[in-house]
């Protein structure tokens, strides 16, 4: 992928001198479905912005995860514009859950890059306003809603998402969403297929 066309469809950098400093400074690179791009305890001296495709950020503890946020097009991971502008290691770690292009910029310009652009220092501000904001929205529901409700909350939206009752995924990978195990997740999904909620088939559920 060019630079020089990725850089003309960002919308939200329109400053003539931004996009030429972008251009002699990034570089595009493509990730495959389950490639780590971030690892948590890694030192970055990056930061990307998701041209096309998904990442997904997430924290682990031994053998179960936990889903902070997804990162999609135009957007930046809060976690490593942290990192990268205040020379720490990550959080998080981040992983490419579809083949995904990414705009990689220097670390070293990003301060500077606020103090000269306004576009991008937008960005950057509300980059940090809105992943707080999803943040917030998660530690609530982390903490005030029980398993079941989380399990058809997010089986509702993924479905609504895509436009189907058919929902395409793993017991394991949805434990992962949603920071538990694959043994609750099966007892949760058998007792709403009880209920007449969803029909279960091997890779996939479906919504009643």
């Amino acid at each position: 992928m060019d630079i020089q066309d990725v850089i003309s469809t960002l919308k939200s950098f329109r400053e003539p001198n931004l996009q030429e400093a972008m251009r002699r400074h990034g570089k595009v690179i493509s990730a495959a479905k389950g490639d780590v791009l971030i690892r948590e305890g890694q030192r970055l001296d990056f930061l990307p912005i998701v041209i096309n495709g998904l990442i997904r950020v997430y924290r682990q503890w031994e053998d179960r995860e936990i889903l902070l946020y997804y990162v999609g097009r135009e957007q930046t991971c809060m976690m490593s514009l942290s990192s990268a502008y205040l020379h720490n290691i990550s959080a998080a770690n981040g992983m490419a859950v579809e083949p995904t292009d990414i705009l990689i910029l220097p670390a070293r310009l990003i301060a500077e890059w606020q103090l000269k652009y306004p576009s991008w220092n937008q960005y950057i501000i509300h980059t940090f306003r809105n992943r707080y904001d999803e943040l917030l929205n998660s530690f609530g529901s982390v903490a005030f809603d029980p398993i079941p409700t989380r399990v058809k909350d997010y089986l509702l939206k993924r479905s609504k998402a895509e436009g189907i009752p058919k929902v395409t995924l793993s017991h394991q990978t949805l434990a992962n969403e949603l920071g538990t195990t694959r043994v609750v997740i099966s007892r949760i999904v058998k007792q709403f297929e009880q209920e007449g909620f969803l029909k279960q088939f091997r890779g996939y559920i479906v919504l009643r």
